[in-house]
């Protein structure tokens, strides 16, 4: 702790790089030639065989790990094992209770009710006002405020100029997923990456081009082609930025509840999905939405923080989806796998968990041991490279302490200059180059300090290339949906799977609106059905969900709260 006060007061209030950290920073400086030579030769780290890839998972990744997985004891999925926190959110209460709340009172009926206000709930915003419909937004808290503002690196498409094709893009969706995903959903993926693309540029989103107007790319972990577009290093922000904005443009069709999460779904007498129990959290009060049809897109789950790791994840994370389509009967797919992000910040402390975009490593910049020694490919797929992440800090024993306690990695961001030209850190990160110089760090002088960080829900609710789930009206799209990725996404494909689903999602539910909805009597007598089922189990709960916030209040707080048998920051 004296320590870390005595760096504090160096730099005002921040915490730059310790004595300790500079002299073992001397080891890389030292080895950095040699590496930047090799680059320069195409000379590469040697990748993995697929058995070695297999062996390292199953040894250090924390999907693998005892305890890492609980059965669910009730609902479609029983005896599926997933993680134990999510486990917990499904065998919840609901926060409604279906006898005393009053259906026919109605505060809003539109044509789409689309739950979450993020990348892939305004791309089917955007396409289902197109195909004439009245669209209402529920976002938990702005619109915008969601993972697909935290993604950083790129977003795949395949382009001639390159030699590629979305064939040699859905070979590397496959292996990166380790061929578990499901055929028809990678395939609705890469075909439809060149057109979201256009789609994305005609709405005005400034990707980072050459002076002559070509678009520039990188290559993405466990890809064979440099398809990954971006800009700067705020894609994800900058295609929110376009997203939403289109959406504003269109206010007249498309109207906005912010801060107004779902806390439940209304299904109809048919088993439809006719609307849903929103929550607002200013007022705290619960109110109805009437819909033809309902999109979920409310995102990951991060601020879980499965297994106790930091996450990347936005403020609002956490599961949200999975736990209302799961209780209205849609079956979960690939939740036995998180991605962890190799790349997390792990030092200053003030940025623990903050997304070190893989692009850094598209870039050129290694990721060292405490010697100073390459020990990965930065280009294998991301649950491997995590995994050797922690085999170099855990067994190896070659990671860098910090003053906080934690350990990690270096990232020699510094290679990117020499590489790519004095300047080129600070033009192509410039977001990160900003944080860290507040930290009295310069990423372009100095390495970052990194470890795997939560970062992505691999799996969710199941749903075919239509966005469609097993309840009629009832759709997904995004990181809420399964499939798609299999066991392991690869990087610049979330950013492609907000846009393309979701554009598909806003169309299809259109349709069902127009065509194909079936007007009845609403209930939540799922929500009663799912209650009982926990009761006939044996699950004798006070724990309600979805949880809508993470709660992070001091024990000693929750001692003296009224509702301490609650976990979560809303009533």
């Amino acid at each position: 702790m004296r320590l870390a006060l005595s760096a504090m007061r160096v730099t005002g209030g921040f915490m730059p790089y310790t004595k300790e950290l500079k002299e073992l920073i001397k080891k890389v400086d030292a080895t950095r030639p040699s590496r930047v030579e090799r680059k320069k030769k195409g000379e590469e780290f040697p990748l993995l065989s697929l058995k070695e890839r297999e062996e390292r998972l199953r040894k250090y990744h924390p999907d693998f790990k005892e305890g890492a997985r609980t059965e669910i004891r009730v609902g479609p999925n029983k005896g599926y094992a997933i993680s134990p926190e999510i486990v917990k959110l499904l065998e919840a209460k609901s926060r409604v209770n279906p006898d005393v709340i009053d259906l026919t009172k109605i505060a809003y009926e539109t044509d789409i009710l689309i739950i979450g206000g993020g990348g892939a709930g305004t791309a089917a915003a955007l396409t289902a006002q197109e195909n004439g419909a009245k669209v209402l937004i529920a976002t938990k808290l702005r619109h915008g405020d969601a993972n697909t503002m935290m993604a950083e690196g790129g977003i795949q498409a395949a382009s001639k100029e390159t030699k590629d094709s979305p064939y040699y893009h859905y070979l590397d969706v496959l292996g990166g997923g380790h061929f578990k995903n499901v055929p028809e959903l990678v395939y609705t993926l890469v075909t439809g990456a060149p057109k979201v693309h256009d789609w994305l540029e005609s709405l005005g989103c400034m990707f980072t081009k050459f002076p002559d107007g070509r678009l520039k790319a990188l290559h993405g972990g466990g890809t064979c082609r440099k398809r990954m577009h971006y800009a700067a290093d705020i894609t994800g922000a900058e295609i929110m930025r376009t997203l939403r904005d289109e959406a504003r443009n269109r206010a007249e069709d498309i109207k906005v509840l912010e801060f107004s999460p779902a806390v439940e779904l209304i299904l109809n007498e048919h088993g439809h999905c006719a609307g849903a129990v929103l929550y607002n959290l200013e007022t705290e009060e619960y109110f109805l939405v009437k819909a033809k049809a309902v999109v979920m897109a409310t995102g990951g789950s991060g601020r879980l923080h499965i297994q106790g790791f930091m996450t990347t994840n936005h403020y609002g994370a956490t599961g949200d989806g999975l736990v209302l389509g799961y209780r209205a009967g849609v079956k979960l797919c690939f939740l036995h796998t998180v991605q962890y992000h190799p790349t997390g910040a792990v030092f200053p402390e003030q940025a623990e968990g903050l997304l070190i975009t893989e692009k850094f490593r598209g870039a050129g910049a290694n990721a060292l041991n405490i010697d100073g020694e390459q020990f990965v490919n930065e280009r294998e797929p991301r649950d491997v490279e995590s995994a050797s992440f922690i085999r170099e800090c855990a067994e190896v024993g070659k990671g860098i302490p910090t003053p906080t306690g934690t350990v990690g990695i270096w990232l020699d961001s510094p290679m990117i200059d020499i590489l790519m030209g004095e300047g080129a850190v600070r033009r192509e990160f410039p977001g990160k180059f900003i944080l860290f110089k507040r930290f009295g760090i310069d990423i372009s002088k100095e390495p970052m300090l990194v470890y795997p960080t939560l970062h992505y829900q691999n799996g969710g609710l199941e749903y075919n290339s239509r966005c469609e789930t097993s309840i009629p009206g009832f759709f997904a799209a995004g990181e809420v949906s399964g499939g798609v990725h299999g066991e392991n996404r690869l990087m610049g494909n979330s950013l492609l799977d907000v846009c393309v689903f979701g554009r598909i999602a806003g169309v299809s539910a259109s349709l069902y609106a127009k065509e194909k909805v079936k007007d009845g009597r609403l209930t939540l007598d799922h929500v009663r059905r799912y209650h009982k089922e926990l009761e006939e189990a044996g699950i004798i709960t006070d724990r309600v969900a979805p949880m809508l916030l993470p709660d992070y209040s001091n024990p000693k707080v929750l001692e003296r709260q009224l509702t301490s048998h609650y976990v979560g920051t809303i009533r």
